[in-house]
């Protein structure tokens, strides 16, 4: 009988273990990985073809993402309060595109403190502190602007051979602040003088990039409106397009090609036959004026897979495994490729 007891005893202390550890797992399921995504806004539907990548991630690996960004590009405060609030609210990890890493610098400090791990998307998160972001999904803007500018040198090359006068190429960048559209200009700009000669070039308008020489065959004339306003975008790009001497315009993300877009409605500028216009991104208004031929061609990133690769990383960080910096792409399109295999699914509207 005494044994008979033992016996129950046991079995009875097996099945509380077992349940307490099932009890335990169901916890753990329960708890699912949030991640939180900080974009540098909703301003433009690149974003929302980002968010659209983050949420297929989250889908596939049974998790919860939060997705947010500021009503513009130019409203550092407002990413900032995004920031401190996600760090507050103690996520597994946060994907980060700062606006300004400098004006981010404390909350950035602080989740690592925390033992947050940081993926950058995007520009990422240049010069923040060692260590504290763990890996980057983007696309190499540097590259990708100099690929703008090998492109649309194929195209008004002859132009720059038979003019007897310097020819003017103008660039419309959306800020100084961004890293990508930063990197995108300066290698734009440093392709064109590659292709041309340093001793050809003449940069013109931006401080940041300036160097005037007054023999220069081809100016390059840099564009930065005072504000990320459609308006004060629209009227820098007016004035490219104004000057005589002009040939070709590029816009370095879709904000500037849409503002190039809106100042041509009223000047009739570029086209065929007329100013070489190349720019960035993609979005409705862009697509047409390629597809039309009113812009020679763009540059296209993948910004669904800058998402999806950011939230994996992510997860991957926050589960304790070793993350590398990915290079999302980029690749040239114009009317002919667009709708090809390779291109079409990276072209949101």
């Amino acid at each position: 009988m005494i044994k008979s007891n033992k016996m129950l005893a046991s079995v009875l202390t097996s099945c509380i273990l077992a349940a307490g550890l099932a009890t335990n797992a169901m916890a753990d399921d329960a708890k699912k990985t949030h991640i939180d995504v900080i974009a540098k806004g909703f301003q433009h539907q690149f974003w929302k073809a980002v968010e659209l990548g983050s949420n297929k991630a989250a889908k596939e690996l049974g998790i919860e993402v939060t997705f947010q960004g500021p009503d513009t590009e130019s409203n550092i405060a407002q990413q900032l309060e995004y920031l401190n609030t996600a760090i507050a609210g103690k996520p597994d990890a946060i994907c980060l595109a700062a606006l300004d890493t400098n004006a981010s610098l404390g909350a950035i400090s602080e989740a690592q403190d925390e033992g947050i791990p940081i993926i950058g998307f995007d520009s990422g998160v240049p010069n923040a502190p060692k260590g504290a972001i763990k890996a980057n999904a983007s696309t190499d803007n540097y590259a990708a602007g100099a690929l703008a500018a090998t492109e649309l040198f194929k195209i008004i090359e002859p132009k720059i051979k038979a003019a007897k006068e310097p020819v003017r190429i103008g660039v419309l960048t959306q800020d100084w602040n961004g890293e990508s559209v930063k990197s995108r200009t300066k290698g734009f700009v440093d392709e064109v003088v590659k292709l041309v000669g340093k001793d050809n070039i003449s940069i013109e308008g931006h401080d940041a990039l300036q160097n005037i020489n007054d023999k220069a065959k081809v100016i390059v004339d840099v564009g930065v409106p005072a504000e990320v306003k459609d308006v004060d975008a629209a009227a820098v790009a007016s004035a490219l397009l104004e000057k005589e001497d002009l040939i070709a315009i590029y816009g370095s993300n879709e904000f500037a090609a849409n503002a190039i877009i809106t100042a041509n409605e009223g000047l009739e500028k570029i086209g065929k036959d007329k100013v070489v216009a190349v720019g960035f991104d993609a979005g409705k208004k862009q697509l047409d004026a390629v597809r039309s031929g009113l812009f020679a061609g763009s540059i296209t990133q993948d910004p669904v897979q800058i998402g999806y690769k950011a939230v994996k990383l992510a997860y991957d960080a926050s589960h304790g495994k070793a993350v590398k910096d990915v290079d999302t792409g980029a690749k040239w399109y114009n009317s002919t490729n667009m709708d090809d295999a390779d291109i079409k699914p990276c072209l949101y509207e």
